[in-house]
């Protein structure tokens, strides 16, 4: 998945991106409202982790300007705890907050969790074939049997899944998988599908190539 951190304090953006792509996620760092806006001019993305209070602006005016354009869930960053406060943040828009400082599993869970509304699911685990795919813990499994997924294919199924039987083109994964300064080309894409296609052909489910389009799942 690719997200989007808007956050001025740099010690902090830096071990918010390095915990996320950690995870095998992308995430885009913008340091002001400016930058976030050239960011998402450019770019789709999965989730938006936004602050408050940045250099030339307030995050909730932000917020509730992109809400006439976008639904793309944002979860608000905020120093403030007054209920007021993030009662104000949820009636502009946001899908959830966190109160500085935060721990990282929670900002963790917080994200899974706006993830999986947005998708309309109760659950972090989906049927893939005869497997069973938990989001949350990054496991692919046929009953008690563990299918051995890197960082990068678990990502790579679960941008599948949420597609929900649609087709996506290499440009489109990579979009969704690598943050701007990843260098990476079509052909790392060619080989991520490659290695889960194999894998996924234990668990009785299929990586369909659509000629000159793209890829699709079908996960039965």
């Amino acid at each position: 998945m690719r997200y989007l951190l808007v956050e001025d304090n740099q010690e902090l953006a830096e071990a918010v991106v390095n915990r996320i792509e950690l995870d095998g996620h992308a995430v885009d760092h913008a340091g002001s409202l400016a930058e976030a806006s050239d960011c998402l001019a450019a770019a789709d993305y999965d989730l938006i982790l936004l602050d408050v209070m940045l250099p030339d602006g307030d995050g909730r005016d932000f917020l509730a300007a992109r809400r006439d354009v976008s639904e793309t869930p944002v979860i608000v960053l905020t120093a403030r705890s007054q209920i007021s406060d993030r009662v104000g943040a949820l009636d502009q828009g946001a899908d959830d907050y966190i109160t500085k400082p935060f721990d990282f599993s929670e900002l963790e869970a917080r994200c899974r969790a706006v993830l999986r509304r947005r998708g309309g699911a109760a659950r972090n685990d989906v049927a893939v074939g005869r497997a069973t795919f938990d989001m949350t813990n990054g496991t692919l499994a046929i009953g008690d049997e563990i299918i051995d997924l890197r960082n990068r294919e678990l990502r790579l199924l679960e941008v599948f899944v949420r597609s929900k039987g649609g087709i996506l083109s290499k440009a489109a994964l990579m979009d969704r998988m690598f943050s701007y300064d990843a260098e990476i080309t079509e052909n790392a894409i060619e080989v991520y599908v490659g290695r889960l296609r194999k894998k996924l052909g234990h668990a009785g489910a299929r990586i369909e190539t659509v000629r000159g389009v793209g890829y699709r799942l079908h996960m039965s």
